[in-house]
């Protein structure tokens, strides 16, 4: 019999099926956006699925983009903000599927984001590309 908290149970636990990341030994990577790096925690590349850092430097700009579904995220360091609002550190945003915002950060930020479909944005002169 195994035991889960040190209580008894009959279920065996699934070895390997907790993977653990320890994200300060990943080193930041460069998006396509200026001022804005990346660590991917997780990714599902067929599912379209994500959970990263994003670390925003001052004056960073995210442009106009589509999320196609849930998007949430944690400001652990820092203040975001878009249309809707500022975010702090220790704030929550979940943003629902089909909106569209840009983000900005007047100060530099560091956020935890989990993204269930690569976000869709819209440039001018060439149209829609998806993922950062």
């Amino acid at each position: 019999m195994n035991t889960i908290a040190g209580k008894p149970h009959k279920q065996e636990p699934t070895i390997g099926g907790s993977i653990y990341v320890q994200p300060e030994r990943i080193e930041w990577k460069p998006t396509r956006f200026d001022k804005v790096m990346i660590k991917v925690l997780y990714e599902n590349p067929e599912q379209g699925e994500m959970t990263c850092l994003l670390k925003l430097d001052p004056g960073a700009y995210i442009p106009f983009h589509k999320h196609p579904e849930l998007e949430q995220t944690l400001v652990l360091s820092g203040s975001v903000e878009d249309h809707d609002g500022l975010a702090q550190a220790g704030d929550y945003i979940w943003r629902k599927p089909g909106s569209f915002h840009d983000n900005s950060s007047k100060t530099g930020a560091v956020v935890f984001a989990v993204y269930r479909k690569p976000n869709i944005f819209f440039h001018a002169a060439s149209g829609e590309t998806k993922g950062f």
